[in-house]
């Protein structure tokens, strides 16, 4: 493990002082760079895989992981300010930072595209890919565009030879990590453990159950930080806690259980499951900040950010993963259904129960709030402050939501997967702690400054 040190990126207090006092008199026009250009075609590419090729968003979190932390050592080594992630060779300081941002961002995606096998194990079948030709004439139309705007010359050359070496350094250090690998899964059928049967009879198993088994990026193992686990059957609290679900999470369909839940709740609850997840929503929103010229964000530091960003969170998902299937805890539709077997007697049993929104895996901890928990503390880390106003869209909705700080969406969603009928609350509490741990580690051991 590297020295801990506390982090002392410049950038980081310099942007939460900018932020902090710059009041701009009128909007100004978004300043787009190679960065930010090429996290979107990355975020709006890798969404489009199907499930079992690794669109599910624990997976999209690992490849943006890939992706982000090449582009961050392509730029880090022509004009190296920090510690490198991979990468130790250096590149003239003349070298266009655009050319190595498309090319490593292109190469990895390329790379990505092609790793999909053809068969997995777990669940065991053929990957459908129909897309893939598509996606990646996409992206090598992105390319050629990045590069024709780069004037020729030893500059664009060199650039590309940084993107070249970055991308090659994140692909081989990601050969045999897991990644398409064995379920985790044991199958057990004890009580309390986790069966793959919604409450509509049919069994969808997890698109991606060999996350939680890929060799994480930063962390020391992929159950670095295990949380403490769900609440005993038989105690208080987990009856306290399913009760709760069982009053706000229904789908309140008629013939079924009524729900307590508000309108506004429903709304809320449905928002956040949006397409793609934590990782495809908050690229977003730091894609957004970048692109404000009131905070004063250049290239480096939009490199420096998505890579923080981005490698926080895929071992956020690895570790929350290995937690899953860990733990194969039950998720709320089985406890509230089975209440008579629990052994509490605080809990009865409602057949007829059933959640407003359900998920093909176990149900501790929630993988929606690990993700949460590690962007928005690398978000609120990056920007020196909590107090930063910012819109976050979905999928489901045409009108985005606004927020003031980076804590308010995290107490948002820890109600909302209760609402959702798909979390415990103890679940949701610790897998937000889950994914601050990760980024905090990330900040004492990675991107130190070089002094």
């Amino acid at each position: 493990m590297r020295r801990k040190r506390s982090i002392s990126l410049a950038v980081v207090f310099a942007l939460g002082a900018v932020a902090a006092v710059i009041v701009p008199s009128a909007p100004a026009a978004a300043q787009v760079n190679e960065v930010t250009n090429w996290n979107r075609i990355a975020t709006d590419t890798l969404v489009q895989f199907p499930g079992l090729a690794g669109g599910a968003p624990p997976a999209l979190a690992i490849n943006m992981g890939m992706v982000q932390g090449a582009v961050y050592d392509a730029v880090n080594a022509i004009e190296p300010m920090h510690e490198p992630y991979l990468l130790q060779t250096t590149f003239p300081s003349t070298a266009s930072k655009g050319a190595a941002v498309a090319t490593a961002a292109y190469t990895v995606l390329t790379n990505i595209i092609a790793s999909v096998p053809d068969t997995v194990p777990f669940p065991p079948g053929t990957v459908l890919f129909p897309n893939e030709a598509a996606l990646q004439a996409s992206i090598s139309s992105a390319y050629t565009a990045s590069l024709a705007d780069i004037p020729d010359g030893q500059s664009k050359t060199d650039g590309i030879a940084a993107g070249t070496a970055a991308a090659a350094a994140m692909i081989a250090a990601r050969q045999g990590d897991g990644r398409f690998g064995p379920s985790q899964w044991d199958q057990s059928t004890g009580l309390g453990h986790w069966q793959p049967l919604l409450p509509d009879g049919t069994s969808p198993l997890d698109p991606t159950p060999w996350v939680g088994g890929v060799d994480p990026f930063l962390l020391e193992s992929s159950s670095q930080f295990r949380t403490d686990g769900p609440r005993e059957l038989t105690s208080n609290q987990y009856a306290k806690e399913v009760n709760e679900v069982r009053a706000l999470g229904g789908n309140g369909l008629p013939g079924g259980t009524p729900s307590a839940r508000t309108f506004e709740q429903t709304q809320i609850a449905l928002f956040w499951q949006s397409a793609g997840g934590p990782v495809f929503t908050f690229n977003r929103v730091a894609r957004d900040l970048v692109e404000d010229p009131s905070y004063g964000v250049d290239l480096d530091d939009s490199a420096m950010l998505f890579g923080m960003l981005n490698l926080s969170v895929a071992d956020a998902s690895i570790n929350c993963w290995n937690d899953k299937y860990h733990f194969d805890f039950w998720r709320p539709w089985e406890a509230i259904r089975k209440a008579d077997t629990d052994g509490n007697p605080k809990t009865e049993p409602d057949t007829s129960w059933a959640p407003l929104l359900t998920a093909p895996y176990p149900e501790h901890p929630s993988g929606h709030l690990c993700q949460d928990g590690a962007l928005l503390t690398v978000l609120r880390s990056f920007f020196g402050r909590d107090k930063v106003s910012f819109s976050v869209t979905s999928s489901r909705f045409t009108q985005p939501r606004d927020f003031g700080r980076f804590s308010e969406p995290l107490k948002e969603i820890i109600e909302a997967r209760i609402w959702a009928g798909l979390h415990f609350r103890t679940a949701d509490v610790q897998a937000a702690e889950l994914g601050k741990n990760v980024a905090e580690f990330m900040k004492e051991n990675y991107f130190q400054p070089l002094d």
